[in-house]
């Protein structure tokens, strides 16, 4: 059918190439009439090879589904977003998928939605952007942020971005009140003010990497999301780098003690050293003292 087509595109041009020659049957005006005849003709559709009906609906819901997803990881990028906004998406896309992926292999179709879709030719675009969609999806460990059944946010991720839309209010709050009286650099009612706030915040953060690598709510022992860890990133360099401010660690005199035991310790082998070979000095003098004296008195006796 595809060189009938090409014939049909080039008629025009041979009646134009070859009118007086071919005689007055290929005139240009009976030309493109046949052209638009034939080419309007009934069997002849212009999509060739053309899909079957549900082929087709199921091929322009995915490609549908696709734009959206491509538009939605690419808005929520910076700051990262992934997870919690197009988890909906991606979930339709894989539903999507399955629809066309189902009809593989079945002899009972009609037409089969899969062979037509996924493996007709050598590029397969659809499979191409289902792999590309899958792998950005496990790269970003979005599963670590998501229920078991990926139908919303895990209870710790809404937690924790509770936690971190209030450490970045009482930021906001606090700068807006100091500018005016305070320089640009010094950020101590900051430091002051949500040192509480952003305590919380780390705790949790610490208690959630644990949590994920015994395998936690959603059940991957991996990182944590991808949007879970940018927020603390952020997080921490307003903190540390921006407002220079410090949280005090709550094991810093344990971690003392246990500094100073092992430094001292040299200390006491070196002495303990010393005191025992000294001690070992005096008992081996002692005898040859008491055997010194044992002979004095005898002679003692001998002269008396």
């Amino acid at each position: 059918m595809a060189p009938l087509r090409c014939l049909l595109q080039l008629l025009p041009a041979l009646a134009l190439a070859f009118g007086p020659a071919a005689g007055e049957s290929l005139a240009l005006g009976e030309a493109l009439e046949l052209t638009d005849e034939l080419w309007e003709a009934e069997g002849l559709p212009g999509d060739l090879p053309e899909l079957e009906p549900e082929c087709r609906r199921l091929l322009v819901a995915f490609a549908e589904d696709s734009a959206a997803l491509t538009d939605c990881l690419g808005r929520r990028a910076r700051p990262v977003r992934l997870c919690q906004d197009c988890h909906r998406h991606y979930r339709r896309l894989l539903s999507r998928y399955g629809d066309i992926a189902r009809t593989f292999g079945n002899s009972s179709e009609s037409h089969n939605c899969a062979k037509s879709i996924l493996t007709s030719d050598r590029l397969q675009v659809v499979v191409t952007l289902s792999e590309f969609f899958n792998e950005t999806w496990e790269a970003a460990n979005c599963a670590n942020c998501l229920k078991n059944s990926s139908e919303g946010l895990s209870n710790s991720t809404v937690e924790f971005l509770d936690l971190f839309n209030k450490s970045l209010t009482c930021f906001e709050h606090n700068l807006q009140g100091q500018t005016i009286y305070l320089s640009p650099n010094n950020y101590t009612e900051v430091c002051k003010n949500c040192n509480e706030t952003y305590k919380m915040l780390n705790d949790l953060y610490n208690s959630l990497q644990r949590m994920n690598r015994k395998g936690g709510e959603s059940g991957h022992s991996a990182h944590l999301c991808i949007d879970v860890e940018d927020a603390m990133n952020i997080t921490r360099k307003l903190w540390s780098r921006t407002f220079n401010c410090s949280v005090p660690c709550s094991d810093t005199v344990p971690v003392i003690a246990v500094s100073s035991f092992i430094l001292f310790l040299p200390v006491v082998f070196y002495l303990s050293s010393f005191l025992h070979s000294k001690q070992k000095k005096r008992i081996l003098i002692l005898p040859k003292r008491i055997q010194s004296n044992a002979s004095l008195v005898n002679i003692q006796e001998k002269y008396s």
